[in-house]
């Protein structure tokens, strides 16, 4: 076992365990295992996880694996006991259990109220609720972040992997602002062919430090939609956004991609309380 040298090494390793957690949601994740994973010591490794992670290994599995489980439920027809498994549970009655403590409703429920295909065309009569829009000239952000490829529900590993790395160099306080950008449509290509980008605000004077790549957003009129709710339901405001508001607001969209900001985080809020802004650009009026 390799000692460790300092935080960015120790920030390292449980980048590791991170993206370790995210592609083996379905397996079994014990604390021998993952103490491997991070090459330290299996009697401390979980109080230096907790300290830098600010939350259990147990919450952040449950976290993530109920979010998974929002997703497919909300865009894929596998069944709830599919669904269930592909999420790490062992039967039905625990994935049930634990998803009505966090959403507050069972599965099937909650896929009935959400529930959107990739290839199901959503008719504007079931997004009748508006939701608040503002048009405004929003101020360039930068960022540093990571490119994501596939399935836009699972961005958070490269959210995760860009904190941990900023957090190594101290670059991380209460002003940070949390954005991703949105390339492609996800009704347009396949899945796998998804391209988005996570980032977090980074001040003036700081360099983004290696692998995050540097980026900004923002820099003109945007028309900004704040949805309240699980991520996995965000679909309907995108097709209110764009099928009701836009065709009836006179502006036309600007040749830039849509993004998001994260107002508030699902490691301390709930899924119906989780607050989310959706920027769409605006082309300047000739």
């Amino acid at each position: 076992m390799n000692p460790p040298r300092d935080l960015s090494d120790y920030q390292a390793r449980l980048s590791k365990v991170m993206a370790y957690i995210h592609d083996n949601l379905s397996a079994p994740l014990d604390l021998d295992r993952l103490a491997e994973v991070a090459n330290l010591s299996p009697y401390h490794w979980h109080r230096i996880y907790h300290a830098l992670q600010g939350e259990t290994l147990a919450a952040t599995v449950l976290r993530l694996r109920l979010q998974r489980g929002s997703g497919y439920l909300a865009h894929t027809t596998h069944t709830v006991a599919d669904i269930a498994r592909r999420c790490g549970y062992r039967n039905v009655q625990s994935f049930t259990r634990a998803f009505r403590q966090v959403y507050g409703a069972s599965p099937a429920a909650w896929r009935e109220r959400t529930s959107q295909t990739p290839f199901e065309a959503v008719p504007l009569a079931a997004c009748a609720d508006a939701w608040p829009v503002d048009v405004r000239e929003v101020p360039q952000i930068t960022l540093a972040g990571l490119d994501h490829r596939g399935s836009y529900m699972r961005i958070g590993q490269a959210f995760e992997a860009s904190r941990i790395h900023m957090a190594a160099q101290n670059l991380i306080s209460s002003e940070t602002r949390w954005l991703a950008v949105y390339v492609d449509d996800p009704f347009a290509f396949p899945e796998a062919q998804l391209h988005s980008r996570a980032g977090l605000s980074l001040a003036p004077d700081k360099a983004a430090p290696a692998p995050l790549v540097t980026f900004s957003l923002g820099g003109g009129r945007c028309a900004v939609l704040r949805y309240r709710g699980p991520y996995a339901g965000m679909r309907a405001a995108y097709h209110w956004l764009f099928g009701t508001w836009l065709m009836d607001s006179g502006y036309t969209p600007a040749n830039h991609p849509v993004f998001e900001e994260y107002l508030n985080s699902p490691r301390d809020t709930a899924p119906a309380d989780l607050l989310t802004d959706i920027f769409l650009p605006l082309a300047v009026s000739e």
